[in-house]
């Protein structure tokens, strides 16, 4: 099977998309670890040891998300470079490798919002939890 320049192309505009996801997650995550930080500082932390624990699983899973989605691009773009200069089998197994790496950027993305589910799971029964 030949695949053209193009095929890897049509996942630039769908990595870019996900690259920026993340980013807000991350700078979403980063604002809770502040947010927790400072409300440490001013009543104590004994009780907080739970969202700081499920805090830093959350942070590392988003850097693994963004470090195997722009891994993704970077093949994607030698798939490219390997197909301009007509190397199709080259070009044929990064754009491979390339998929994989996404799949596993999307994998770990799933596993990051199943953890921060949990974690709003867990403040809705602490809040229901006082209202009684």
């Amino acid at each position: 099977m030949e695949i053209e320049i193009s095929t890897p192309a049509l996942l630039f505009p769908a990595i870019s998309l996900l690259l920026l996801a993340y980013t807000n997650r991350f700078l979403t995550t980063g604002q809770l670890i502040r947010s927790l930080s400072s409300q440490a500082r001013e009543q104590g932390g004994k009780e907080l040891n739970g969202q700081i624990d499920n805090l830093k699983k959350r942070l590392e899973l988003t850097k693994w998300m963004q470090f195997f989605g722009v891994v993704s691009m970077l093949l994607c773009t030698i798939s490219m470079f390997s197909l301009f200069l007509e190397f199709q089998e080259i070009g044929k197994k990064i754009f491979g490798l390339s998929l994989l790496t996404m799949c596993i950027s999307l994998c770990t993305s799933l596993w990051e919002v199943y953890i921060s589910s949990n974690a709003l799971n867990l403040e809705l029964k602490d809040l229901s939890n006082k209202c009684k």
